[in-house]
């Protein structure tokens, strides 16, 4: 090899060797971006299963729990068709995909029908108030305490839920990572609202 031409390949191979380095760490940076990314939707699609899965709980129950107080209060059939009715709507909804969990319209609807729910289970409980011998029936009692247990459930994984979702959120906005996510298709996860009245577990004291 000439002197010349070591020069020539020197003059080249600096100027290469940066620019592999250069594109090295930005293929480094934008991969751990991408992975962290999809960890991070990942967690909250976990969390979302989560709060499904406490939401379905509480509508396999209710058909033990209404027919329980049909046996002590038969004629409050306004109430039973309230909880049906709401039932019904709740149902229509219980499934939502990862993709819908980035349409606020549809977590709003999802929520609008759960929280419609939860208002006519409390209406059931306070009628059940009124009949001496459901306060003393076991399974009755068992049917309430479990009630109570998953509706405490419910505002504990949509809080994870939200929690999780914010952190999402916040990681795919932030520069220089949005570009990446824009490009990758990262949307920002809708959250669960306050509702205008304040979701609470029914009353079970007596």
């Amino acid at each position: 090899m000439t002197e010349k031409t070591a020069k020539t390949l020197k003059k080249v191979g600096i100027p290469l060797i940066i620019i592999l380095v250069v594109f090295g760490m930005l293929y480094s940076c934008t991969a751990g971006k991408y992975n962290k990314f999809v960890s991070l939707r990942e967690d909250v699609d976990s969390k979302w299963a989560q709060v499904e899965n406490v939401y379905q709980t509480r509508y396999d129950l209710i058909p033990n729990l209404v027919n329980t107080v049909k046996g002590a209060a038969g004629h409050e059939e306004k109430v039973f068709t309230e909880v049906a009715e709401a039932r019904s709507k709740a149902g229509g909804v219980i499934q939502l995909s990862a993709e819908d969990l980035e349409d606020e319209e549809k977590l709003a609807r999802f929520q609008k029908a759960q929280d419609s729910l939860g208002g006519a289970l409390q209406r059931l409980l306070s009628v059940s108030e009124n009949y001496p011998s459901l306060q003393t029936n076991q399974n009755f009692l068992a049917l309430q305490d479990e009630l109570a247990a998953i509706e405490n459930n419910i505002k504990i994984e949509r809080r994870r839920y939200n929690e999780t979702a914010k952190t999402y959120n916040t990681q795919i906005q932030l520069f220089p990572g949005n570009f990446i996510a824009n490009m990758s298709g990262f949307r920002p996860k809708a959250y669960f609202k306050a509702a205008e009245e304040a979701q609470s577990a029914p009353k079970v004291e007596f």
